[in-house]
């Protein structure tokens, strides 16, 4: 990070940046050399860049995620680090960069380690490198440090607006407006740097739904200061056993994908990559995806936005956490502020994830409690969610159950379950009954089965590893799914197959989970038509 170069005859150093190896930024390095495709270790990124000084003004270099942790020099000093492949961080660099040729190098690894988030065993591609985007950001002395403005929780006529400047500044006058709802309100910061206002009987208002969404130019600006951005306004709420978008029941229509371009077995990281991906989910008819299992990238989740898709999101408490870990405990609280304080403001983002198949014990209800209590901190106005994988068939009751205490404390309870698939079915698929949270919200949050696309066997037989077998194992579960009185949505399992090395099977899978509706070249298996025609169907 010194980058040193030979002074005097007697000096010489064993690496160099100048003649290096080229990688792109964004992007992963496992995709960019056949060396690097399972790497996991540590790789060094440099760059020069000029950095002309303003009078009164700061500059800040913002990474939107790198993978997995980091450590970031400027011109031969740390500046900062961070640890959490799938969330932004920004450090201060005024006084620090120089007018011309500032040297700026990143210690970047992706080794798996027992006290991270994810672990050490996750059934997805372990990417690392610089994956999103890099920028050097100038603001003026005093800034719009951050804001929420949303649509009050309860009622369809009032927004609610926060805004804070820089530095805690008290006695900055602040304004909001929102041009096409006339709405221009000027507000001051009180001794936090922290301006308030709920603007109460906004006319005609219309508010943002998949079928709608309708979004609205927002001006937030605070003395030299601006931001221009747009938002949606829209009311979200459990009532009983049902989930209520804008005051009407809603049915989840949902997918899940991975941030990962299958054609090109690499990261997605543009708008274009966030573009194809939600165009699938938007042509199999889903009004929602989960972003499993981990942030995704802002486009994505502005893109999903625009396009009328709620949102679920989750950081990657994926199994195998080291729930006894006092440190692991404190990095999740982190990513989870780090995800909630970026997209607090899109009103597509409907769920708050804590968890994915984790086991019961009072470790871990402590762990996930704490999550819930940092999710609040920012945003108490989102669903909290988490998927469980612990249904079970009681056989004395010829029903299916489960019992995990922590349900109590989530809003919507979501179920993995892969009947037909890693369980076989006890009963017929129309006798599967369900008594699982009955007085909450239920979202079959996954299940599916694998296929390689083309291959064609016995619907019967789930060695076959065929579309034959997958598209009936559909057919069944959504038989099945008519014996689950608070069903409020599905979200099948997956919809591209995607990498990963622990999928061993050399005829069938080669490194790729075969779960996906479409394969890994983008053509759709015969389950899709079965999942387009159920969505276009139900209410």
């Amino acid at each position: 990070y010194l980058n040193k170069k030979p002074a005097g005859k007697t000096d010489f150093y064993e690496y160099a940046f100048d003649g290096g190896l080229k990688l792109n930024v964004p992007s992963d390095w496992n995709s960019q050399l056949p060396e690097l495709k399972y790497y996991e270790g540590t790789v060094w990124y440099a760059k020069h860049f000029d950095a002309p000084k303003e009078q009164n003004g700061r500059l800040f270099i913002y990474f939107a995620a790198v993978s997995y942790r980091c450590k970031v020099y400027l011109n031969g000093k740390e500046i900062a680090a961070h640890e959490g492949g799938f969330t932004p961080f920004q450090v201060e660099v005024t006084g620090l960069v120089k007018d011309t040729d500032n040297f700026l190098a990143l210690e970047v690894n992706n080794t798996r380690t027992a006290d991270a988030i994810p672990a050490k065993s996750f059934d997805w591609w372990n990417y690392g490198g610089i994956t999103r985007d890099v920028m050097l950001i100038s603001t003026p002395k005093v800034f719009i440090q951050d804001y929420f403005i949303q649509l009050d929780k309860h009622r369809s006529n009032q927004i609610n607006a926060q805004v804070k400047v820089s530095d805690s500044q008290a006695n900055v006058a602040v304004t909001v407006e929102i041009p096409e709802l006339n709405i221009k309100q000027k507000l001051l910061t009180d001794q936090q740097g922290i301006a308030r206002a709920s603007i109460a009987n906004v006319k005609h208002l219309q508010r943002w739904s998949p079928e709608n969404p309708r979004r609205y130019n927002v001006r937030v600006s605070a003395a030299a200061d601006a931001v221009d951005e747009m938002i949606g306004f829209r009311n979200l709420a459990v009532k009983g056993t049902r989930v209520y978008l804008n005051d009407k029941p809603i049915f989840l229509k949902s997918i899940s994908f991975h941030e990962e371009i299958p054609q090109r077995k690499g990261r997605a990281f543009s708008e274009a990559d966030a573009t194809m991906l939600l165009s699938e989910a938007m042509a199999l008819g889903c009004n929602m995806i989960r972003l499993a299992h981990y942030p995704q990238n802002e486009y994505t989740v502005r893109t999903a936005e625009k396009m009328g898709f709620l949102l679920w999101e989750e950081t990657p408490i994926w199994q195998g956490i080291d729930f006894e870990n006092q440190e692991t405990k404190k990095k999740a609280g982190n990513m989870i502020k780090e995800m909630v304080m970026r997209d607090k403001n899109r009103c597509a983002l409907s769920f708050w994830g804590m968890a994915n198949e984790t086991k019961p014990s009072a470790a871990r209800n402590e762990f996930l409690s704490y999550l819930i209590k940092c999710t609040k901190e920012i945003d108490s106005t989102r669903l909290i969610t988490a998927a469980f994988d612990l249904v079970r068939f009681d056989r004395s009751k010829q029903r299916f159950v489960m019992d995990d205490p922590f349900i109590k404390e989530i809003d919507v309870v979501a179920i993995n379950k892969y009947m037909g698939w890693y369980h076989p079915w006890p009963v017929t698929p129309d006798k599967a009954i369900w008594e699982v949270a009955t007085d909450k919200p239920l979202i079959i949050s996954e299940f599916g089965a694998e296929a390689l696309y083309g291959k064609t066997g016995d619907a019967d037989v789930a060695s076959s590893w065929s579309e034959d077998y997958q598209a009936q194992l559909y057919k069944d579960n959504l038989e099945m799914f008519k014996n689950i009185p608070n069903l409020t949505g599905i979200s099948p399992w997956v919809l591209f197959d995607f990498r990963s090395p622990f999928r061993f099977h050399p005829t069938y899978q080669e490194g790729w989970n075969r779960k996906g509706l479409v394969s890994d070249q983008g053509f759709r298996k015969k389950a899709w038509y079965i999942i387009a025609d159920y969505y276009k169907n139900i209410k």
